[in-house]
């Protein structure tokens, strides 16, 4: 099964927290056991899975990629947004999560975030079932 929702970004570097609306598309499916694939079909984003219980760790990871790659570093990208172009590569555009018993099998702290790196946008987001 394949679905496309869309997500829409404030800022130019910001972590997304789609973790409920991953889950309710996966629940809403009535699948007991499978692969999740999440996709971004974007260079310039990114899907990354991390801990969702502290906001500051979304702080923390948008404020060191930052400060690793800056957004003025004598890019040769006409754009003007090579940094966004490095970060997404670096992130990563797809994560590959287990469905077991209906349920996505993320750890106790771990949430689902895209990932905008050359916002604000709006921006999509695959996603493959695969059920087993």
């Amino acid at each position: 099964m394949f679905f496309q929702k869309k997500v829409k970004t404030k800022d130019r570097v910001e972590l997304v927290d789609i973790t409920k609306k991953v889950k309710k598309l996966v629940e809403d499916q009535s699948i007991k056991s499978g692969i999740l694939v999440i996709n971004i079909p974007h260079t310039t984003a990114g899907v990354t899975i991390n801990e969702n219980a502290d906001p500051s760790v979304k702080k923390d990871i948008v404020n060191e990629l930052n400060k690793v790659i800056p957004f003025n570093d004598n890019y040769n990208h006409l754009e003007g947004n090579s940094a966004a172009h490095i970060k997404s590569s670096i992130i990563g555009s797809d994560q590959i999560i287990i469905i077991e018993n209906g349920k996505l099998q993320l750890g106790r702290w771990q949430g689902i975030f895209f990932c905008e790196f050359d916002g604000p946008r709006n921006r999509k987001m695959n996603f493959k079932i695969i059920e087993s």
